[in-house]
């Protein structure tokens, strides 16, 4: 019988759908790369997410976050983000956190049985936070580094934090988690020198300049990594 899950079950099989829809994968963070990443877990059918977001929608977010929409402007993220899922499957349990992560909290943010984590956040005391947190618990995780101004969605890979090159954030959270004698943290990057912004048009902002489609490429990605783990698949 034909239901949402129906073509995902033919190419993984029932035992895997099964696993997914077990599976509790916790995501900070659900902007541009975020809320792709819990699209694309929802549609694969994972059974079990914990969103984790305090900021609203802006206007500037309508070119490349899809949960921005003129309808969801001042939204909180993760209420729109949970509106979604529970749109696309009303089974998956959602849980939405309207926090920000700190090294003070984060452990209490963390549900029980969390499967996976996915950190796509920028905040550089709040990744370490949450790497750290995941090593003390042995929950495995993967984390996003910078991407914003950039141009170039070929020049994404997912390696070991120790392998990075070029980009800025990586190379401080590289400092950070050696001295906090961290290892084996598998991260999302960019081999794409960051692009200039037009002097212009930047007009004293400065947030980072972005496209539609880096976020969504950076999203799926990352959720294709965890769910290839989830299932065991070899990367």
């Amino acid at each position: 019988m034909e239901n949402i899950y129906s073509r995902t079950t033919q190419l993984i099989g029932n035992e895997n759908m099964q696993t997914l829809q077990q599976a509790h994968v916790v995501i900070f963070g659900v902007g541009g790369v975020g809320g792709y990443v819990v699209e694309a877990l929802a549609r694969a059918g994972v059974g079990n997410l914990t969103v984790v977001d305090n900021d609203t929608i802006h206007p500037s977010n309508l070119n490349r976050q899809i949960y921005a929409l003129h309808s969801t402007i001042n939204q909180s993220k993760v209420d729109a983000c949970k509106a979604r899922v529970h749109d696309i499957n009303p089974q998956c349990n959602v849980h939405a956190q309207s926090v920000w992560a700190t090294p003070e909290n984060i452990k209490d943010i963390f549900p029980q049985n969390t499967t996976y984590c996915i950190d796509c956040i920028d905040t550089i005391t709040s990744k370490l936070a949450i790497i750290k947190a995941c090593k003390e618990a042995h929950i495995p995780c993967i984390s996003c580094m910078g991407t914003g101004n950039k141009f170039n969605p070929f020049a994404f890979k997912i390696d070991d934090i120790s392998k990075t090159t070029v980009c800025p954030l990586a190379k401080t959270m590289r400092k950070l988690l050696k001295e906090n004698n961290i290892q084996n943290v598998p991260v999302l990057y960019s081999t794409e020198p960051a692009q200039k912004v037009c002097a212009e048009e930047a007009n004293g902002r400065h947030a980072p300049a972005s496209i539609s489609y880096i976020p969504a490429v950076a999203g799926n990605m990352l959720a294709g990594f965890v769910i290839c783990k989830l299932l065991g698949v070899k990367i």
